[in-house]
């Protein structure tokens, strides 16, 4: 995938109050993929340009880009990280080699000088990232000790909370068959396990948002929570499940049976997709793009996501950024809960995984 990254930081004193912003657009559509912002207390207008630089990186990474051409409105950075100027300044340099470890993450990353008046998106993330901080209006005296201060990893800004809430029993699921989009509904254990989920996410404060695979599984649980807390189900295509093609309603002895080599190639490959389905590294790249999506509409907000085995370790594998043998390791239950936190800079975190204190 080829994308557009614009970035800007801005300082208000230079140095001053800072922060910066960041866009990844579709390189053929022009379409917004991401955004990204953040307030990073007092710095230069250089170390803020630096940030955004970085966190649209980060964003285009988490995304699956392969290729990315970075625009910005200052001339350092793009000569910077290009080579053709040195690095000479001090708090430039673990800057500069921070963006460069990013970028050798991407296949390829070109850098390109714009006009400030070509860069008004990202300009005005960073200004919404700034004015969050420094009116007096928007920050009571108590925020000090709030969730935008710096967290103990370094990661800056308010987090976008996620609850993956994993659907509850199908009659698939009792006989552990493969299930993907085939649309089947709760059984009655499911429905109480629904509803015990939903009893015990209703005491979280904040819920903004409930977003749902749309199959009816995933809906039928997400509803249960909808019901007690009083918002409707939202549902988003990319949260649905792997499809598994021919093996759709095999136990995993019938699937090993039928496609013996391809069975055993998928269990360790996670680019080898079931016969007629989706592989690991598609639902990656779904997920991936699913999870910036919804984060660029309820960025800062707690929000419970409903969906399924695979999407759910998908997103836990993208906040602890650690390779695909973790979906072959990871185990979860039948309306299991976990907690992931993503940073606007980027940087994401683990509070809970595979939680069923509510069945017991």
């Amino acid at each position: 995938m080829k994308v557009i990254v614009e970035a800007d930081g801005g300082s208000r004193g230079n140095p001053g109050p800072a922060g910066y912003g960041a866009v990844v657009r579709d390189e053929l559509s022009g379409e917004t993929l991401a955004e990204r912002k953040g307030f990073i207390g007092v710095a230069t207008n250089n170390v803020a340009e630096y940030q955004g630089l970085i966190a649209g990186l980060r964003a285009a990474v988490e995304l699956g880009a392969e290729s990315v051409d970075v625009r910005m409105d200052s001339k350092l950075v793009v000569e910077q990280m290009s080579g053709r100027w040195k690095v000479k300044h001090p708090s430039m340099q673990p800057l500069n080699r921070e963006a460069q470890e990013v970028a050798g993450a991407l296949a390829r990353v070109s850098y390109q000088w714009i006009p400030r008046e070509r860069n008004k998106q990202a300009d005005r993330l960073a200004n919404e990232a700034m004015d969050g901080e420094t009116k007096p209006e928007t920050k009571p005296e108590t925020k000090s000790e709030g969730a935008k201060q710096p967290h103990w990893s370094g990661a800056v800004g308010e987090p976008t909370r996620i609850i993956l809430l994993r659907h509850g029993q199908t009659r698939l699921s009792v006989d552990r068959r493969y299930s993907g989009r085939g649309d089947h509904p709760l059984t009655e254990i499911g429905l109480e396990q629904a509803e015990k989920a939903a009893q015990r996410l209703s005491t979280v404060d904040g819920i903004a948002g409930i977003i749902s695979s749309p199959l009816q599984r995933a809906a039928q649980t997400a509803q249960k929570l909808a019901d007690k807390i009083g918002l409707d189900v939202v549902t988003h295509q990319g949260l649905i499940e792997t499809d598994f093609g021919d093996w759709e309603g095999l136990t995993f002895a019938e699937a090993a049976a039928k496609d013996p080599e391809v069975h055993r190639r998928w269990l360790g490959d996670t680019a080898q997709k079931p016969p007629n389905g989706e592989s690991f590294d598609e639902v990656h790249a779904r997920v991936r793009k699913a999870r910036a999506d919804i984060i660029s509409k309820y960025g800062g907000k707690t929000l419970v996501l409903v969906s399924h085995v695979t999407p759910i370790k998908t997103m836990l594998r993208q906040a602890l950024d650690v390779g695909p043998q973790f979906l072959f390791r990871m185990h979860l239950d039948l309306t299991g809960v976990s907690i992931a936190e993503f940073y606007p800079d980027g940087h994401a975190s683990v509070k809970l995984v595979n939680d069923t204190s509510h069945l017991g």
